[in-house]
């Protein structure tokens, strides 16, 4: 039964909450959400409902039905503020800057020393995706003029058949589709090389602004928890873990482990740096607003998404944990 806003509102104040999350999406704070961590720490009861996209998780954030929304994509997000709607990223739920890449064709041998040869090719690129905006920023760090390249809008599963027949010279995305890309080729930048660039690809933790206003407490309290399971995974990632990750995940234990191996779960003191939420992530935002523009995809930028931006409740979290509170 859907909520309505008021009633949604109304359970935050009252005894539960309900919280976004995906399955097949392999995470620490999974564990944590087995253990029953969460709703020790905020004192209440907390309805975990899973969601198809990142989309989907912003409606149900504008409706009420959803206070707190977990690793919702950064397009999905930038889509949803660009529109109006008042919602806030309150931290960097996981980073995945290898998961999401441009593959050059193998028989072509050019890596990033000789990048310049991509001038004239052709490329497959999901257009208006995380994807988009990488290729853009790459192809500005190699100085290969977009002019000189012709770019097919193609969905990853599509752009890596066609490098495997020869139909395009490289090719762009992420997921299965960008697993199967490399298998054809090589890719141009690592994802610690782009990371550095400034080209970023994350999924972060967002939430209405009313709810952050009203409920800073509660929700610095929530993010603790993240924090914590993501820092136990990072000091010991054992198979008893990683199989309650991979029980509430809805996955083989096996294929979480796969999956995990390539995410990265940045530090609390990381997150409120510079190179995340301290200024890069409402810069990187900006730049895939202008990206979707650019596409279509939505009518128009903000001046700045700093204020889609909320560092308090974090920070309230890290004072938690290095009080011990």
């Amino acid at each position: 039964m859907a909520l309505t806003g008021q009633a949604a509102l109304a359970d935050a104040h009252s005894g539960e909450i309900t919280v976004a999350y995906f399955l097949e999406w392999p995470m620490p704070l999974l564990a944590a959400k087995a253990s029953g961590a969460y709703e020790e720490a905020l004192g209440k009861k907390i309805n975990w409902v899973s969601f198809e996209t990142g989309t989907a998780m912003s409606a149900a954030m504008a409706s009420g039905d959803v206070q707190i929304s977990i690793s919702q994509g950064v397009p999905p997000f930038v889509v949803a503020a660009s529109g109006g709607q008042d919602i806030q990223v309150v931290d960097v739920a996981v980073s995945y800057s290898d998961n999401d890449n441009c593959v050059v064709k193998a028989d072509l041998e050019i890596d990033k020393d000789s990048a310049s040869e991509l001038a004239g090719k052709k490329v497959a690129v999901p257009l208006g995706t995380a994807a988009h905006y990488g290729f853009l920023r790459q192809m500005d760090h190699f100085g290969v003029s977009l002019d000189s390249l012709q770019i097919v809008d193609m969905a990853p599963p599509e752009g890596a058949a066609a490098l495997s027949q020869g139909a395009v010279d490289f090719a762009c995305g992420y997921g299965g589709g960008l697993t199967r890309m490399k298998e054809y080729g090589n890719v141009l930048l690592t994802g610690d090389e782009k990371e550095e660039l400034g080209i970023l690809v994350f999924d972060v933790t967002s939430v209405p602004a009313s709810y952050a206003a009203e409920n800073g407490e509660e929700l610095a309290k929530f993010l603790k928890v993240s924090a914590e399971a993501n820092a136990q995974w990072a000091a010991d990632p054992s198979d008893e873990m990683l199989a309650q990750i991979a029980e509430q995940s809805g996955m083989d234990l096996e294929a979480a482990r796969s999956a995990i191996a390539t995410f990265k779960f940045p530090t609390v003191e990381d997150q409120l740096s510079e190179r995340w939420l301290g200024g890069n992530a409402a810069t990187f935002m900006k730049g895939v607003a202008e990206v979707f523009v650019a596409a279509g995809s939505i009518d128009s930028a903000l001046d700045s998404y700093e204020g889609a931006v909320n560092t308090a409740p974090l920070t309230a979290a890290k004072e938690m944990m290095d009080s011990g509170s």
